[in-house]
């Protein structure tokens, strides 16, 4: 199979039930944003196999890869009521809401907002918590006109929570602190 079909080529690509459609429809930017968290986290699993306290974080983030892919195919599918291929659904959800509440037994109660930073490892999870924020605005339009299954925005909204969760966490397996936000 050849890497590239040239069927991109004018602007246009196809979604898994063979419709074509502009590549700046909301629905491609949307999983294509997913993609570049998907891509981060690739990067933030590069740092933390170095940091043999951090490598137990690695079988969490490639379970959420895993998921960002079906996440992916399921935005790529306008036919909600297809079940042919996998989709987010409640117990994704789920999984990410158990993950949180067990890093959240570890941590501190905040006190003040924190300021992004720390360890390089905290603050690539701060870059993939704002980028999943971004998808989460495209794919919110995409859920209110209801062409998407709905869990996959409540995935990204929990996603977004743990990847903050995860900063925190890292920074204090490290003996690092939260940096409090101060107004000036």
């Amino acid at each position: 199979m050849k890497i590239y079909t040239k069927t991109g080529d004018y602007g246009e690509t196809s979604l898994f039930d063979g419709t074509r459609v502009k590549k700046n429809n909301l629905r491609i930017i949307s999983y294509g944003t997913v993609d570049e968290v998907n891509s981060n986290i690739g990067l933030l699993l590069y740092y933390l196999y170095q940091d043999e306290k951090l490598k137990d974080l690695t079988v969490l983030l490639s379970k959420i890869q895993s998921q960002l892919f079906v996440l992916g195919s399921d935005l790529a599918n306008p036919d909600t009521r297809a079940n042919e291929y996998p989709r987010i659904n409640e117990k994704d959800v789920t999984y990410i809401e158990n993950s949180i509440d067990n890093f959240e037994k570890s941590l501190d109660p905040l006190k003040s907002f924190i300021l992004p930073g720390g360890t390089i490892e905290s603050s690539y999870c701060h870059i993939i918590r704002t980028i999943i924020r971004r998808a989460e605005v495209n794919i919110a339009s995409l859920f209110l006109n209801n062409e998407i299954n709905k869990y996959c925005l409540i995935f990204l909204n929990r996603l977004s929570d743990l990847f903050f969760v995860l900063s925190r966490v890292i920074n204090r397996l490290r003996g690092i602190e939260d940096i409090p936000w101060k107004p000036h």
